[in-house]
């Protein structure tokens, strides 16, 4: 857990530190927390820098006295991303957290790449319904409402087959704070995006669970509608907060998300693979090359920039550590030294274990012959790669 000051306000989040993966920013449901994303962001370990944040007054974020609306929370997740000097990112917001991703495609277009919205709307509910609650949160108190308003967020299967899960969430609700929860009811209540959004130029995908009574499917149908037709997905038998009930089967969906192409994919650019490029390989060598070149390569170093950077490396299929020991394998088996002494260091920069790297090579003992792979574990041990003491 870390801390951050954004626009006045102390805010708590996790972020798995990866600065040389794409990032990934998680937004949850109103009552719940950033905790509501720890299995899916374990699932995409690897493929993105995954950064979750608490809103006002719930799990570790300080709380709200005042009013706030989704376009004060969008800034406060452009500060986030600021403070962690992410240029930008895949937004991943889920009810109130849907909001807050529409308010931050229109108010800071630039941060966002792409979005995956589940489980919210461009208006959610009735505004009479949200100040209602706002006022028995202030009357009764969540620790009184908690097991009420927790029965909403999970369908019959995950409560009866995750009755602790169901007990574990209703005191998170308890805990929260009450100010803050009822003024995001009356940010709800006042939230309505309609006739706004068809000025969204990022692709956003959507995501509703078949059994949600608070956002279900037909409200994210308007929601597609008002975002020119985005796709979406619905996962059955869950309700509100299916990265909750059924985290494999959400987190398939925004690997999917993320892998889609509206239409015919996209060339990447030369500003794209030089990006990836040095996330991978780090300034210096790539500072090193593009000084280094000459009318006679520069070419060509503009075209591994698009394509081996660009398409290979920049795609998210693959996690990069795996593209690594693919790389390293293929490398160890052809005997192109320089490329693979280049790639071992590489790899140590993308913290790739060294167990992993050992078998990769003894496949290449296999699969390519034992002097290969001999080599090979001779030029990782000259790069750092293992210890004196095998214990």
């Amino acid at each position: 857990m870390a801390f951050v000051e954004c626009n006045g306000r102390t805010i708590g989040y996790d972020d798995s530190g990866e600065s040389h993966l794409p990032a990934m920013l998680f937004a949850h449901p109103l009552g719940m927390s950033r905790d509501v994303w720890r299995e899916v962001t374990a699932q995409l370990r690897g493929r993105w820098r995954c950064i979750a944040w608490d809103l006002p007054g719930h799990g570790a974020s300080a709380p709200l006295d005042h009013a706030v609306t989704a376009h004060d929370l969008a800034a406060d997740a452009s500060a986030l991303l600021a403070a962690l000097a992410i240029p930008r990112c895949t937004f991943v917001g889920s009810s109130i957290g849907g909001v807050i991703g529409q308010a931050l495609m229109l108010d800071a277009p630039a941060v966002v790449e792409r979005a995956v919205l589940t489980n919210t709307g461009a208006v959610i509910g009735q505004p009479e319904d949200w100040q209602t609650r706002a006022a028995r949160v202030r009357s009764e108190g969540l620790a009184q409402m908690a097991p009420e308003l927790a029965q909403r967020w999970f369908g019959q299967a995950y409560k009866q087959q995750q009755p602790a899960g169901l007990a574990g969430w209703t005191y998170q609700l308890a805990r929260t704070d009450n100010e803050s929860y009822a003024r995001l009811c009356e940010l709800l209540a006042d939230a309505d995006l309609r006739g706004r959004l068809n000025t969204i130029d990022r692709p956003v995908r959507l995501i509703a669970g078949s059994d949600d009574p608070a956002t279900p499917v037909a409200t994210l149908q308007a929601l597609a509608e008002e975002l020119g037709g985005a796709p979406l997905t619905t996962i059955e038998g869950v309700a509100h907060v299916p990265s909750v009930e059924d985290s494999a089967a959400f987190a398939d969906c925004l690997v999917a998300a993320c892998a889609a192409h509206p239409g015919p994919a996209t060339p990447a650019t030369h500003a794209d693979g030089m990006n990836t490029r040095r996330a991978v390989l780090g300034d210096a060598h790539v500072d090193r090359a593009a000084d280094s070149a000459t009318t006679l390569d520069a070419p060509f170093q503009d075209m591994i920039t698009r394509y081996a950077w660009g398409e290979l490396w920049g795609n998210t299929d693959l996690p990069r550590t795996q593209r690594s020991l693919i790389t390293i394998a293929i490398l160890a088996a052809l005997g192109r030294d320089d490329e693979l002494i280049l790639h071992l260091k590489t790899a140590q920069r993308l913290a790739v274990p060294e167990a992993e790297l050992r078998q990769a090579l003894m496949h290449v003992a296999i699969y390519a012959g034992v002097p290969a792979a001999n080599h090979a574990f001779k030029l990782a041990k000259e790069q750092g790669w293992g210890r004196s003491d095998p214990a």
